[in-house]
C-alpha cells in the first residue's frame, strides 16, 4: 500500500509559468516542505522527472525502500511528481528513488533540497530557511552601497581555508565562528564588500566549489542555512555587502546529481558538443529548455532573496557564451547564422539579468567572469547588451602583470601595457580582480611575482596597489594579497597569518587599509570610476623613466587627484605639468617609512609658471623609488568661498 497521499503547493499557472520558463520562484513548490493535511503535520514532496516510469520517496524514515512511498505524477502532462508523507520533519534524511524509461533505478539528491548530507551518501535534509533576520537598516539603504557611484572595494575570499581552527588547523570553522573573526577584520581593513567563493553544496573540495551538486543548499561544511544567514546578517550589520559566486554554467556527473536525472538528459544537452566541458569534464545546461531557465533563475532569486546576497558573481562566462569554448574544430557546431556564439545561453543570461534587475532593481550587482571581448556585457537588455552590472577586467589584470613580472630595467620595452586598457576602461562597467586563479596552479603569490630583491618585490607590489585602487573600476582582492602571502593559495589549510609578525608583511596590510580608507572616502577615485570624465592622462609616454602620471577626477571641478607611478628603483626629481591656479599636496606614498618602505620622502620642491607637459604651470616632485605616489588638488579659495556663500 502507498504511504502517500495526494497534495500539491502547484497552481495551474505556476506550471504554465514554469512550462514557459518564467517560473522565478520555484523554490517555495519544488523540494520538500513542511505542511499540514487535514490537520496533520509531514512534508511535501514535489519534484521534476518528466522521463521516469515512477518516483519514490526514500531516506531513513522506510530504510531507504524505493516501493514504500511512490509520489503521483500529475495530470497536466509537466513532468511533475508530487505528494505528502505524514509525520516526517525537520532534519529527515532523504533521496528519489527514480526508475527510468529502461527500469534502472536512480537514487538522486532533490535538486532543490535546502540542505545536504556532508559525507559520501550526500542524501537531502528536509530543512527550511526561516531566519529572523535583523539587517534592515543596511537593506534600506543598500541601493547606495552598490551603486556604480559607490566605492566598491570587494575582499574575495574561500570560506574553508581564510582561517581555521586553531588547535584543530584541519577542522572548519562554522559561520558563526567566522563571523566573530572576519566582521571585525573587514571592518578594520576598510573593504566595502566580501565576496565569497560559491557557498552552495559541492562533493569535492580541490573544485573550490564550482563543482555544485546542491544548487539550493549551504554547503553543510560549515554549519546550517541559518549560521550562513548569521554570518551574512553580522556582516550587513557593520555595513560590509555580500557577494555570492554563483555557478549557472555547469555541474559534476555526480551519480547522486542533475546529471541523466531521470535517465534522459534532462538538466544537460544530449549532444556532447553543446552539454559536456572538455576541461572540467562537466556538463552544460541546456538553456534552451524553458523548465532549465526557470530552475537555474530561481536559484539566483532564491540566492538575493531568503540569503540576502547584495550580489551575483556568475561564474565562468565567457564558456557559456561560446560554442567553441576549449574545443577543437570539428568539435563544436555553429550557431543559426554560422558564427560561435551560444544564442540560447546570452538570451538565458539576458532573461537572468532582466529578472533580478526587476525583482530586486539596483540594490544588487550582477557581475560577469567573462575573459574574452564579448560585446555589451554590461549594456541594457533593451539596447541589445547582456544585462550585467559589472564585468571583470581580465585584460588589465593580464597586462598589469605581466608588466609588473618585468625586471624594472626592461619596463621601457612593455611601457604601453599599463596605458592600453585606458583604450577601452569605459567600453564596459569594470571590477579590477587580482583574484584567486591568479596564486594557484604554479602562478606563484603576488608578492612572488614581483622582480628583484624583497625590498624590491615589496616596493613593486605596493605599487601595482596604488595603481589599481586608482584606476577606474571597482576593485576585487583575494584573501592574502593583503598581507604579501608568500606562498600560493592552498585550499587545504589556513592562510599564513603568521607572516604579520614580520614588518614588511605588516606594511603591505597597512598600505590596503589605507589605499581602501582613501577609496571609499575621495569622491575623485570612484565618483566617476565608470565615466570618461574621471580620467586624464599627464603623461603616458615617459618609456625611459617608467613614469606615469595620471589624474583622477570627482564631480566638483576642484576634486581632483593625482597620481604618479614610478617603476624603477631610481630616485627621481621629476617636473609634472599642472593647471595654473592650483595647489597640491602629497597624501600617499607606497614607500613610506609606514608601510616598510625605505622612507624616501615624496616631497614638491618647486612650482613655476611655466608650459609643462601641455599645462600652463609645473611643479617638480622628488619620487622614490619603485612608488606610487597620490596627490591630491588643495581647493580653490574662490571656489570655497562661492560655495559657502551658496550654501547660506
Amino acid at each position: 500500500m502507498n504511504s502517500v497521499k495526494t497534495y500539491t503547493m502547484f497552481t495551474d499557472h505556476d506550471v504554465y509559468l514554469f512550462k514557459e520558463g518564467r517560473h522565478y520562484k520555484l523554490y517555495g513548490k519544488f523540494g520538500s516542505h513542511s505542511v499540514e493535511k487535514d490537520g496533520v503535520k509531514g512534508v511535501y514532496f514535489s519534484v521534476w522527472a518528466p522521463n521516469a516510469k515512477k518516483v519514490s520517496v526514500i531516506g531513513n524514515f522506510n530504510n531507504w525502500n524505493h516501493k514504500d512511498h511512490i509520489l503521483f505524477p500529475r495530470w497536466d502532462g509537466s513532468g511533475i511528481w508530487e505528494g505528502f508523507i505524514t509525520g516526517l520533519t525537520w532534519g529527515t534524511l532523504y533521496k528519489y528513488a527514480i526508475e527510468t524509461a529502461r527500469g534502472e533505478i536512480l537514487e538522486k539528491s532533490d535538486p532543490y533540497a535546502l540542505s545536504w548530507e556532508q559525507n559520501l551518501q550526500a542524501a537531502s535534509l528536509v530543512s527550511t530557511t526561516w531566519y529572523e533576520w535583523s539587517d534592515k537598516e543596511w537593506m534600506e539603504k543598500r541601493s547606495e552601497n552598490n551603486s556604480l557611484d559607490a566605492p566598491i572595494s570587494v575582499y574575495e575570499l574561500h570560506l574553508g581555508s581564510w582561517v581555521r581552527q586553531g588547535n584543530a588547523p584541519g577542522k572548519y570553522l562554522n559561520y558563526r565562528d567566522i563571523a566573530e573573526k572576519l566582521v571585525p577584520y573587514i571592518k578594520e581593513m576598510g573593504f566595502t564588500h566580501v565576496e565569497f567563493m560559491p557557498v552552495m553544496e559541492y562533493p569535492y573540495d580541490p573544485s573550490w566549489g564550482y563543482q555544485i551538486t546542491g544548487f539550493y543548499a549551504a554547503t553543510s561544511r560549515f554549519g546550517s542555512p541559518q549560521d550562513l544567514m548569521y554570518l551574512i546578517d553580522e556582516l550587513h550589520k557593520n555595513d560590509i555587502g555580500v557577494i555570492l559566486d554563483w555557478v549557472p554554467s555547469h555541474f559534476p556527473g555526480d551519480a547522486n546529481g542533475l546529471h541523466r536525472f531521470d535517465g534522459s538528459y534532462l538538466y544537460e544537452h544530449e549532444d556532447p558538443r553543446k552539454g559536456f566541458h572538455p576541461d572540467w569534464k562537466s556538463y552544460i545546461f541546456n538553456y534552451g529548455r524553458n523548465e532549465v531557465k526557470s530552475f537555474l533563475i530561481s536559484n539566483a532569486m532564491f540566492w538575493l532573496e531568503r540569503y540576502h546576497a547584495d550580489g551575483l558573481r556568475v561564474d565562468a562566462v565567457t564558456s557559456m557564451l561560446h560554442l567553441d569554448y576549449s574545443r577543437n574544430e570539428g568539435e563544436w557546431e555553429p550557431n543559426i547564422y554560422g558564427g560561435n556564439v551560444n544564442l540560447e545561453a546570452k538570451a538565458f543570461l539576458q532573461e537572468f539579468n532582466t529578472a533580478v534587475y526587476k525583482e530586486f532593481g539596483d540594490s544588487i550587482i550582477t557581475i560577469a567572469e567573462e575573459s574574452s571581448d564579448f560585446p555589451l556585457l554590461t549594456k541594457p537588455v533593451h539596447d541589445g547588451g547582456v544585462g550585467f552590472g559589472m564585468k571583470w577586467m581580465m585584460g588589465w589584470m593580464h597586462d598589469t602583470l605581466d608588466y609588473f613580472k618585468e625586471d624594472p630595467a626592461n619596463r621601457k620595452y612593455h611601457h604601453h601595457k599599463l596605458t592600453f586598457a585606458s583604450v577601452y576602461m569605459y567600453n564596459e562597467n569594470y571590477m579590477m580582480p587580482l583574484s584567486h586563479d591568479e596564486v594557484v596552479h604554479g602562478k606563484a603569490s603576488l608578492i612572488y611575482k614581483m622582480p628583484g630583491d624583497e625590498w624590491q618585490k615589496f616596493a613593486n607590489l605596493r605599487a601595482l596597489y596604488v595603481y589599481m585602487y586608482t584606476h577606474p573600476g571597482a576593485k576585487l582582492l583575494f584573501m592574502g594579497d593583503e598581507f604579501a602571502q608568500t606562498g600560493e593559495w592552498n585550499f587545504t589549510r589556513s592562510l599564513d597569518w603568521h607572516l604579520l609578525e614580520y614588518p614588511v608583511h605588516q606594511g603591505m596590510q597597512t598600505l590596503i587599509k589605507d589605499l581602501n580608507h582613501l577609496y571609499r572616502y575621495e569622491t575623485a577615485v570612484y565618483e566617476n570610476q565608470f565615466n570618461k570624465s574621471g580620467f586624464e592622462w599627464v603623461e603616458a609616454d615617459d618609456l625611459e623613466n617608467s613614469v606615469y602620471v595620471y589624474l583622477r577626477k570627482g564631480k566638483r571641478r576642484d576634486d581632483v587627484l593625482m597620481v604618479i607611478l614610478n617603476l624603477t628603483p631610481k630616485v627621481l626629481d621629476y617636473k609634472i605639468g599642472v593647471n595654473a591656479g592650483t595647489h597640491w599636496e602629497v597624501i600617499l606614498n607606497s614607500d613610506d617609512d609606514r608601510y616598510n618602505g625605505s622612507g624616501t620622502d615624496a616631497e614638491i620642491l618647486n612650482e613655476k609658471y611655466e608650459e609643462w607637459m601641455r599645462h600652463p604651470k609645473s611643479i617638480t616632485l622628488k619620487l622614490p623609488p619603485l612608488s606610487g605616489i597620490i596627490l591630491k588638488q588643495k581647493k580653490d579659495k574662490k571656489y570655497k568661498l562661492h560655495r559657502i556663500k551658496y550654501k547660506k
